[in-house]
């Protein structure tokens, strides 16, 4: 039988998703480097969840390594690649983004290369709502997105034109999913939402650049999964499609959110807005619906509410961990 290759499986968003394919009977081989960007043990806990699932196998790899991927495919009948292995985060790219450029695009190129030579049918990339800086919205998938304003959004396009490269050049079906502000249980520390939550909880100020009023299109990690399985069982030829909430909420409001949740209240230490941060986010997901059927369906008042209480569910957990 065929395997879905997930790439970057303990990560956030490569968890969530490898347990909806796990959960819909497929093989799931996945792959992980367990870098430190943020603390490994919340890696492992995510890890340990799909390592109960007889049809999950792990290997720690990094896309990084050619050879290694290349036996990947050697060793496993492939048929279909999820690329959700990257270097996020746009202030850390500034800082280091020579590591950017390798996982993102040379380790897209890994990947694309060794699916070419064992006739993968299905390619799908993460990409990011990023490359839309300075656009109008709500960001529509054929927007010009020639000037990306961080390593961080650089790498991701660097990542899309390889795909469509091999599209072109082999036929590969390919789906390019641009993400737009994933949040949820167990998500990733440096996210503002659950550094929030963290710092709020214990009574340390929460930092926001700029007065707050910026907002962003929150997208809850179950649809952010579900959308990414579906496109990844579907036929598209090349198409870039947007997986956002279609409905941006200032961040503020998420604050509110928060607070009313763990019935606490913020203290803020507003800071300069940081010059490679996007302003706004909204997506246009009109795609979404006509090639996929996708819609989300958790708002953000939901949403806050199920991560919140997954927090105080394990918030001694939460506490052990690194928080930067």
């Amino acid at each position: 039988m065929s395997e879905i290759l997930i790439t970057g499986v303990a990560g956030f968003i490569g968890s969530e998703t490898a347990r909806h394919f796990l959960e819909n009977g497929f093989n799931v081989i996945g792959i992980d480097n367990l870098n430190d960007y943020y603390d490994p043990l919340l890696k492992k806990y995510r890890l340990e969840r799909l390592k109960n699932y007889k049809n999950f196998r792990f290997l720690k790899i990094d896309i990084e390594n050619t050879k290694k991927v290349n036996q990947v495919f050697e060793n496993y009948r492939i048929e279909r690649v999820v690329n959700l292995a990257a270097r996020a985060g746009v202030r850390y790219s500034i800082e280091n983004p020579y590591v950017y450029t390798l996982t993102n695009t040379f380790g897209t190129l890994n990947l694309l290369e060794a699916g070419k030579n064992h006739g993968i049918k299905k390619f799908v990339l993460a990409s990011t709502s990023s490359l839309y800086a300075g656009q109008k919205m709500p960001f529509k998938e054929d927007l010009p997105v020639n000037e990306p304003i961080s390593p961080y959004a650089a790498s991701k396009k660097g990542a899309e034109a390889l795909c469509y490269s091999y599209f072109h050049l082999y036929g590969i079906d390919t789906t390019i999913l641009r993400y737009f502000t994933v949040y949820g249980p167990a998500g990733r520390p440096d996210m503002a939402y659950f550094r929030f939550i963290y710092w709020i909880d214990n009574d340390i100020p929460i930092t926001v650049f700029g007065d707050g009023s910026q907002s962003r299109d929150f997208t809850f990690i179950s649809d952010i999964a579900r959308g990414t399985f579906i496109a990844t069982n579907t036929q598209t030829g090349f198409e870039i499609i947007n997986l956002g909430n279609d409905n941006p909420r200032k961040l503020n409001y998420m604050i509110k959110l928060i607070e009313e949740n763990l019935k606490k209240k913020a203290k803020i230490d507003y800071k300069a807005f940081h010059r490679a941060d996007m302003k706004d986010t909204w997506a246009s997901v009109e795609k979404a619906r006509r090639i996929l059927n996708w819609n989300a369906e958790i708002s953000l008042e939901n949403g806050i509410e199920k991560t919140v209480k997954w927090y105080i569910e394990n918030r001694d957990f939460v506490n052990s961990l690194e928080i930067k």
